[in-house]
């Protein structure tokens, strides 16, 4: 279980990116962020697995304070939270293969993981991996080779070789055509059932967030303005729906019109 209290960040330039942001993530939800661009979803993803320091709150894991470990302790509870980004941040020059298996480097000594020295097991579990992700066809290939949809397979496949308990996707089908937006995210939904595994993915579409979401969060300038099950999201009126989006804001079709891209 992931509690959030009273998170809050600012960076240096005084820009408020969270606001005393508090709540609970039951263990094997696929719980569902959304809001513009800004609104802080990235930031609120990147704080609970560290890769941004918070400024206030606290972020509990499994019963555990983690929002100010470090070094090995921190390395040790990074491996239980694999991340997918929206822009894959793969090796484009290494190999499927090699991507995969950076995955890994959370139990590998810093010496042999320089050297890209993994062991037998992990080159195994890799291959498992690549072929639950049906990517095994393009496991030699170079990482800028791949279309946008393999690409973010890819990033799927390094996150589970950390054996997560829990997944943070942030914006991961921001840069794919719908049909990939559904592929991308049916294999989440997969991990999420036959897994158990809890998942967080920051969306923008309401019909991916209706199809997908079991509950939902929505963030407008680092507050949250709405929080709701997936059959409350499909009976959102228009009012809740504007004060996520803005007053400009009007649904068409699922999408959303008169607003910032994300």
């Amino acid at each position: 279980m992931l509690e959030i209290k009273n998170l809050t960040k600012i960076y240096d330039d005084g820009t408020v990116a969270l606001k005393n942001v508090s709540f609970v993530v039951n263990e094997g939800e696929f719980l569902v962020i959304i809001g513009l661009s800004g609104s802080g979803k990235s930031t609120l993803l990147r704080c609970i697995n560290r890769l941004i320091e918070p400024t206030e709150g606290k972020i509990i894991w499994n019963g555990k304070d983690i929002t100010h470990i470090k070094g090995e302790e921190l390395r040790c509870v990074r491996r239980e939270i694999g991340m997918v980004f929206q822009h894959f941040n793969l090796v484009h020059r290494s190999s499927v293969l090699k991507n995969v298996m950076a995955g890994r480097l959370g139990y590998t000594k810093a010496f042999p993981s320089i050297l890209s020295k993994f062991s037998e097991a992990d080159r195994k579990k890799a291959m498992q991996v690549i072929d639950r992700l049906e990517i095994e066809d393009q496991i030699h290939k170079r990482a800028d080779e791949l279309s946008g949809g393999q690409q973010q397979r890819v990033g799927i496949a390094r996150a589970l070789m950390q054996d997560p308990k829990m997944i943070l996707a942030d914006e991961p089908v921001a840069s794919l055509d719908p049909v990939l937006a559904h592929s991308i995210l049916s294999n989440l939904e997969k991990l999420n059932q036959e897994d158990k595994m809890t998942v967080i993915c920051s969306l923008h579409y309401l019909d991916l967030v209706q199809r997908y979401a079991s509950r939902v969060i929505g963030l407008r300038e680092g507050t949250i303005v709405y929080e709701g099950t997936k059959s409350d999201i499909r009976k959102m009126t228009d009012a809740q729906f504007k004060e996520i989006y803005g007053q400009e804001a009007e649904r068409v079709g699922g999408d959303l019109e008169g607003t910032p891209a994300v």
